[in-house]
């Protein structure tokens, strides 16, 4: 009884100590997220197979992937704890407190669309324009990180402990449900930085632009 007692306070111990270190670490900044890339003349296809990629070495498991209508979604993931030093999927210190202190999970969709934007080319007189120049095929990356968390049943008595659990254990409790929360921009930033630095890793030269998310 003594061992599980000393083994359960050097745990949170542990806990604790890690996410001081995250607190005091931190430093106080505004991360610039954003949710959209576009990228010009690029393969749909190619795309959506690097986005598959970055998503499995991101340890997400690909649920959807209709690369007719270019629809990536992931099965959900649940949040990294604080000695899974190998995974990325907690950006930022709120989101890794969040993590580690209640039981959430993140769902990634992406939608992967092309289309043709046409561009004119300035004279010398800036009020000008010359003929139209070629069609310019243009592709769009939006990403979506929705985060849920794990809502348990209140004990019916004061003497009736929630179930200590695993998180797959937990989700079978009678009641138990999840419910959506906010959206990650921060883990969307993360994901579309790494599909455009794929993406121009392979190609040289590439023509990038980033939307900012509307969203805090």
């Amino acid at each position: 009884m003594n061992n599980e007692k000393n083994s359960t306070n050097l745990y949170a111990y542990a806990l604790l100590t890690c996410l001081l270190t995250l607190v005091g670490c931190a430093k106080q900044q505004r991360y610039a997220t954003i949710d959209q890339i576009s990228i010009s003349n690029i393969d749909k296809t190619e795309s959506m197979q690097i986005a598959e990629d970055v998503l499995a070495k991101m340890h997400f498991t690909i649920e959807k992937a209709d690369y007719e209508n270019g629809i990536i979604r992931t099965r959900p993931l649940p949040g990294a704890q604080f000695f899974e030093f190998w995974r990325s999927d907690n950006v930022g210190v709120s989101n890794t407190l969040e993590a580690n202190i209640h039981s959430i999970r993140r769902i990634v969709e992406l939608h992967i669309r092309q289309k043709t934007e046409d561009r004119q080319q300035k004279t010398e007189d800036e009020n000008l324009t010359s003929d139209i120049c070629p069609p310019t095929s243009v592709l769009c990356i939006d990403c979506n990180v929705q985060v849920q968390r794990l809502s348990l049943p209140i004990p019916r008595k004061s003497d009736e402990p929630l179930p200590n659990e695993n998180l797959q254990e937990l989700t079978r409790t009678a009641g138990a449900e999840w419910s959506d929360l906010n959206k990650d921009t921060k883990l969307a930033t993360r994901i579309l930085k790494r599909i455009s630095s794929m993406l121009g890793a392979r190609h040289s030269q590439l023509d990038i632009e980033y939307r900012e998310s509307s969203v805090e």
